[in-house]
């Protein structure tokens, strides 16, 4: 995990490396994962956290709207920047921040990406065919919302 500063929306200062985005969304001890439609891609069935790449000039929190709306034409609030990790992807070095959500469930009106979505205990999704990337926020989640689900 690296330590980055922030400008006053939240944005990284410094941008040189490719940037990703992941909403963790929480309720009454669950946590929103979304299971990815069978492809030819490495992430073909695999669990995640849902969000996606910030495109150049957009901040974390208009990238997670983006691509919620995009995703699930859902509209979601962001709430706090809990902490972010590296991991490389086709060669190339992303840095992958977490940001917790609120999203209510009903809201979810259709799923373009994912085949199947769910509301699970955080030692659950542990044991899922979970995208490497978001594994590497597992930590950063335990540390900084487990304890208050």
């Amino acid at each position: 995990m690296i330590d980055v500063g922030r400008n006053e929306d939240s944005s990284m200062i410094g941008r040189g490396q490719a940037r990703s985005v992941a909403g963790i969304a929480h309720q009454g001890g669950l946590f929103f994962i979304a299971r990815r439609k069978a492809d030819a891609t490495e992430m073909s069935l695999r669990w995640e956290f849902p969000g996606g790449k910030v495109e150049a000039g957009e901040s974390d929190e208009r990238a997670l709207e983006r691509e919620f709306i995009e995703e699930f034409s859902a509209h979601i609030k962001v709430l706090h920047f809990l902490g972010e990790s590296v991991f490389v992807h086709r060669g190339t070095s992303r840095a992958l921040a977490a940001w917790e959500i609120d999203l209510v469930p009903e809201s979810i009106r259709v799923l373009e990406e994912h085949s199947e979505v769910a509301w699970m205990p955080f030692d659950l999704i542990a044991e899922l065919d979970l995208a490497d990337s978001d594994k590497s926020l597992l930590p950063i989640i335990e540390t900084k919302l487990r304890a208050r689900t």
